[in-house]
């Protein structure tokens, strides 16, 4: 079972939406999304942003995420940063 759950993260992830925004994440679908980019990421080399026990790399991206140490942004968000 996955600690902390899909709702916890969403709202996590969507906590600094101001009222009446659209947010950030809108399914689980997204979450897993990210969490395995995120893995994957570690997998290749980068260096993990929380201090875990746990070798696996998606518990690292999922306590990354839930620990608010990696954001998910939407497609507008990226391209504005081009």
């Amino acid at each position: 079972m996955l600690h902390p759950s899909y709702t916890d993260l969403m709202a996590i992830v969507n906590s600094e939406v101001e009222p009446g925004e659209q947010p950030v994440v809108n399914s689980r679908y997204s979450i897993v999304l990210a969490t395995s980019k995120r893995a994957r990421q570690i997998i290749s080399g980068e260096k993990a942003l929380v201090n875990t026990n746990c070798p696996k790399p998606l518990s690292i991206a999922i306590e990354e995420l839930n620990q608010s140490k990696v954001k998910i942004v939407g497609d507008e968000e990226i391209k504005n940063l081009d």
